[in-house]
């Protein structure tokens, strides 16, 4: 079959073209290419500030990099594999230091992370029934997330203060649950402080997420099943969590990486030095890092942090892709 080019506007077809004209094809890598040309600036932009600084930081961490070589870190020693050799030294100071961060950053990820989404899945479930001011208590659920981390933060460091916070008046002076006031900001009880403000400013987020998944399940489902004699508990397991699992998939992940590189909380809360019950990893890299003047050790726990992150996520998200594939089935 001979496929003939229509001729443009204003402009004869050559005698026995068969094929799209120049002007054609011109515009149809137009087309093609305007799509990329859009997005080059956000990928120049992502390029300099994720993974230009990720390269630099890799290649730090393969050099003895001090104090002393700050004006010209090019310039400082290859260190090889020496940085990694001594993180992961953990019958060294600095290995069972950080090993001991780790084990500490995994227990306040699982707990936040567990507590998040228990929180925010309960109140999004109690959230779908009509009732009056549901409105209004959906906007005050928000504000924690909407709030700046700093100012948030600074506040919680207030009423965890010993002698004049809120906390301690609360459970000492009006509840009388302790015999003397706590200290919240030092000491094994900051394992506390620091979960606490983590799930009040995390919480908010997994209800937004688990509220917005609910709104794809169909009423007709719970209808039916409140017709079958189901009660809430059974409507709840047979249709709410199987009917989120992909929500919940995405929801996990992301307040696990989140929780697990969290900064701005320990730092704003406890300052430099974190106590060393609630010494998070990520801390704990920039106390070796800023605090020590050991850039290359710094950076080289920052890539191990790096990997098995990237080890974790890759596990989890295999495991949650078997799992779906077995659901379809």
């Amino acid at each position: 079959m001979t496929v003939t080019a229509e001729p443009a506007v204003g402009e004869e077809a050559p005698p026995g073209a068969t094929g799209p004209t120049p002007r054609r094809r011109t515009g149809r890598v137009r087309r093609i290419a305007l799509p990329y040309l859009l997005l080059l600036p956000a990928l120049l932009l992502e390029l300099l500030v994720h993974l230009v600084p990720m390269v630099i930081g890799i290649v730090m961490s393969f050099k003895e990099l001090t104090q002393f070589y700050i004006r010209d870190w090019g310039a400082a020693p290859w260190a090889g594999f020496d940085n990694y050799s001594l993180s992961v030294d953990f019958d060294a100071p600095i290995g069972k230091a950080l090993l001991h961060s780790f084990f500490v950053t995994c227990a306040f990820t699982v707990l936040s992370v567990g507590l998040c989404w228990l929180l925010g899945t309960t109140a999004a479930v109690y959230m779908q029934e009509n009732f009056r001011g549901r409105g209004f208590l959906r906007a005050v659920f928000l504000v924690p997330y909407a709030l700046p981390v700093y100012a948030a933060v600074i506040t919680w460091a207030f009423m965890f203060q010993r002698d004049n916070g809120l906390v301690n008046h609360v459970l000492h002076d009006q509840l009388g649950l302790t015999d003397s006031p706590s200290f919240w900001l030092i000491g094994d009880n900051s394992f506390v402080a620091l979960l606490v403000v983590s799930v009040w400013k995390g919480w908010p987020f997994a209800f937004l997420i688990v509220m917005a998944g609910l709104q794809n399940i169909p009423k007709e489902l719970y209808e039916a099943a409140s017709i079958d004699g189901a009660g809430m508990l059974q409507q709840l397991r047979r249709i709410t969590l199987p009917s989120l699992r992909p929500v919940n998939q995405v929801l996990v992940l992301v307040l696990f990486l989140w929780t697990f590189n969290d900064f701005n909380t320990p730092y704003v809360l406890f300052g430099k030095a974190a106590p060393e019950a609630a010494d998070l990893i990520s801390i704990h890299i920039y106390q070796s890092s800023f605090v020590t003047w050991n850039f290359g050790t710094g950076s080289a726990m920052s890539v191990l942090l790096l990997l098995f992150l990237l080890v974790v996520t890759g596990v989890y998200l295999v495991l949650t892709s078997r799992g779906r594939r077995a659901a379809d089935v």
